[in-house]
């Protein structure tokens, strides 16, 4: 399995913007509640989602770049999952370097080595063109799974559908 990059929001400033303010945005003075589903399926299965306590809404493309670089040492699902309860369930800000740098020690990658990957502009563009290349072949949300190269499946499914698409890529091999 691979995390590949995608922006749901690739046009907001490097430093992200006050979540409230994007809220407002993208849902009007209501957009808050439109959180409580997902946070009451989160409980279901263990996950306490608190999203009052995000208050940067980030620009990812630093996260990205922080994926592909745990991907090139062999710890991004460790990464990945740091990096979704930070952000869901501490409400980090994924925009700043020093605490993408706190997420990858946490998944076991050496901190400083991190900062310093981040500080630069090593892969910023790769990472962006990945972005790009995902909306020009149709991607336009998260999540979005791709099997064997072959099958996409967008959204939130049950764990049944991912499984028959699975099942369809091998087949289709």
């Amino acid at each position: 399995m691979r995390w590949l990059p995608f922006q749901l929001n690739p046009d907001l400033p490097a430093s992200g913007i006050p979540r409230a303010e994007y809220i407002q945005r993208k849902w009007g003075s209501r957009g808050g509640g439109n959180y409580s589903r997902v946070a009451g399926v989160g409980t279901t299965v263990g996950i306490s989602f608190a999203f009052d306590k995000i208050e940067v809404q980030p620009n990812t493309l630093t996260a990205h770049r922080l994926l592909h670089y745990a991907e090139q040492n062999g710890r991004q699902d460790e990464v990945s999952e740091e990096l979704f309860r930070a952000y869901f369930v501490e409400g980090a800000n994924l925009s700043d370097i020093d605490t993408l740098a706190g997420v990858a020690a946490k998944a076991g990658l050496d901190r400083d080595a991190v900062a310093a990957y981040l500080a630069s502009d090593a892969d910023r563009d790769l990472i962006a063109a990945s972005d790009v290349d995902a909306r020009n072949a149709g991607i336009g949300g998260v999540p979005f799974f791709i099997f064997n190269r072959k099958i996409g499946v967008s959204g939130a499914q049950d764990p049944d559908v991912l499984l028959d698409a699975m099942e369809q890529a091998l087949k289709e091999g």
